[in-house]
């Protein structure tokens, strides 16, 4: 009885309390009992419940009070029905005729773990001498964010290096090159990254301005989404690429007038320049610590780190062996990493959800992206006729091992972004699931989902398979993506809406560093269908958009179902982890009243198993 904060033991006291205190007559009346025998009743109960509850205070998670307790915020435990398929929201959840309103104004944790969720008033009850308490003053508390796929290495590497994210020309990313070469030791590499691919796609930058404003340094700039990389001639010279190399399958090297490389790398061909230039390990390590404690800052609690490979992997193992982890990691191994592969299918994926690195997930690569053209389509480009892009065995799928990898237990998430390219994978798994029905309780995946012919929406729900999706993708894709699909295969793309109707598990993340992974930009895109210039009014596409619920969820309780968290997280309520994200907006109310406010949103505390990974403001 003491677990549940000792209330139970305090308003049996009060009670005591009150009944002693009545009259003789008033007592005898209620229990028609000679008073002296009420007393001796009453001071037998009152000493009975004094020894009882402080045995049980002392062995209870309250004895020596909570680690940390909020109070006065707004607390949305997600701990209701999630909305209809169609957006309805459901009985029970905390909205009424007057809007949304918060179910729970305090938390306290201890341990790690969520200890007590209600009233402030309450939640003090367990305060002791060691406990902080934080008065959030109105500020509103979520489950923990996760971003279900991150490239937190390269978010690091990128915070390191020149970032040209939103520079719109060829002459400006130039520029801000040459001027970082100014205090660049001469021959020393400048890498950076984030010029948009599918932006650019009908002008492609190339070597030659590069070459001539920075010709002392190898300069290599990776493309926003890592489907094009470019770089000058002294990067080509260092990597040794000439006329005569070979592009990798499903790669391309862009040659110019002369059949020289033009210093434009497309879709797999970028491993050529990534692999010339792989960091060592102590700057992995760095750049991972750095790309966790910049998600820690964005709010988020935990990350699926996506197409992990053999050197990353070791590095992620020493971080969580010497407890440095500060937030949760969940590693997806890339299928392209063959020898690493094969270890953990020998050993078989970790099943201890309760770490700080799970390895229990395979990421595969299918198809290319929409704006290199290399998402598999199964009709032609509408602005490239004939061409179709490339995936399979073209892109470097080994479908051998990807069976491997899900016979021996692990979830797959398929990187499928064309119509055709999400058509083949679903076949692909589809067929796997025939050979050995074992395999179709994994919660797989379909990573991005973008493209979907309407015959094939209806699949991914009845197969079991999640789609894992990136509301900023369509809002940073929609100026060109209607002249690669045409007005007709735009209606499958980005269709988050059609596919929870089709009784689809989604889950939200950002993709990055290829795109913003800001939760209030997310979370706008979702709820929208509108870029952060408000743009285009109405929405793009707006029967497609998630109600604030959600939207919220996608990022929350949806991420936690991905990785077979559901019991542990996604929801606020005690016995679960206590991972928390602490915000000075309410999304579910400016949903309503002020959606474009979301945007102007921030972060000022983020909690992960229990410690303050992020303080800012409160």
């Amino acid at each position: 009885m003491a677990a549940v904060g000792g209330f139970l033991c305090r308003d049996a006291l009060m009670s005591c309390s009150t009944w002693m205190c009545e009259s003789d007559e008033a007592a005898i009346k209620r229990y028609h009992q000679p008073v002296k025998q009420i007393r001796i009743i009453a001071w037998f109960v009152l000493i009975t419940i004094i020894a009882g509850c402080s045995r049980d205070a002392s062995e209870g998670p309250t004895a020596a009070g909570a680690d940390l307790i909020l109070v006065n915020g707004r607390v949305y435990t997600l701990d209701w029905d999630e909305p209809a398929p169609d957006g309805s929201i459901m009985p029970g959840a905390p909205h009424d005729e007057s809007g949304w309103h918060p179910d729970a104004e305090a938390v306290a944790t201890q341990g790690g773990e969520i200890i007590f969720v209600g009233s402030t008033r309450d939640a003090m009850e367990l305060q002791g001498e060691e406990s902080r308490v934080v008065d959030l003053a109105g500020a509103t508390v979520i489950p923990g964010l996760v971003d279900t796929h991150a490239h937190v290495f390269q978010l690091g590497a990128l915070l390191e290096r020149i970032s040209v994210i939103d520079i719109e020309t060829e002459e400006e990313v130039v520029q801000l090159v040459a001027e970082r070469a100014k205090s660049v030791p001469q021959g020393e590499w400048i890498i950076g990254g984030g010029w948009d691919e599918g932006a650019w796609s009908n002008r492609f930058p190339d070597k030659a301005l590069l070459t001539a404003a920075v010709p002392d340094h190898p300069v290599y700039l990776r493309g926003r989404h890592g489907f094009a990389g470019w770089v000058n001639q002294t990067a080509l010279d260092e990597l040794g690429i000439t006329a005569e190399t070979e592009a990798p399958v499903g790669g391309e090297i862009r040659l110019d007038e002369n059949g020289d490389p033009s210093g434009l790398f497309l879709n797999r061909a970028i491993d050529l320049p990534d692999n010339g230039v792989a960091p060592s390990h102590d700057a992995l390590t760095r750049q991972i610590l750095r790309g966790l404690k910049q998600m820690a800052e964005n709010g988020y609690v935990a990350v699926h780190e996506v197409g992990v490979k053999s050197d990353a992997m070791r590095v992620l193992e020493e971080l969580e062996a010497s407890d440095r982890l500060p937030l949760r990691v969940y590693a997806m191994l890339s299928l392209r990493d063959e020898d690493l592969v094969r270890k953990w299918i020998a050993k078989g994926p970790d099943r201890d959800a309760d770490s700080m690195l799970v390895t229990r997930a395979v990421k595969a690569y299918y198809d290319g992206a929409l704006g290199s053209r290399g998402a598999r389509l199964l009709e032609d480009y509408s602005d490239m006729p004939g061409h179709r892009g490339i995936s399979g065995s073209g892109y470097g799928f080994n479908e051998e091992l990807n069976a491997a990898a899900m016979k021996a237990g692990f979830q797959i998430g398929i990187h499928a972004i064309g119509d055709a390219g999400n058509r083949e994978s679903l076949d692909i798994l589809e067929g796997v699931f025939k050979d050995d029905p074992s395999t179709a309780g994994n919660r797989h995946r379909i990573e991005h989902a973008q493209v979907m012919h309407p015959d094939d929406l209806p699949r991914l729900g009845e197969l079991g398979i999640i789609a894992s999706m990136e509301p900023p993708h369509a809002m940073e894709d929609k100026t060109w993506v209607e002249d690669r699909l045409g007005p007709e295969r735009i209606l499958g793309a980005y269709a988050w809406r059609s596919l929870r109707e089709a009784n689809t598990k989604l889950t939200f993340n950002s993709d990055l560093p290829g795109s913003d992974h800001s939760i209030f930009y997310g979370l706008h895109s979702a709820i929208t269908r509108q870029d952060k210039n408000l743009e285009p009014e109405g929405g793009w596409y707006a029967h497609e958009a998630m109600v604030s619920d959600e939207a919220v969820r996608g990022y929350t309780s949806w991420s936690a179902y991905a990785s077979f968290r559901e019991d542990e997280t996604g929801i606020i309520e005690k016995g679960r982890w206590a991972d928390l994200t602490v915000m000075d907006i309410d999304p579910f109310v400016l949903a309503d009243e002020s959606p474009n406010d979301i945007l102007n949103g921030r972060i000022l505390m983020t909690i992960a198993d229990g410690k303050i990974v992020y303080e800012g403001g409160l």
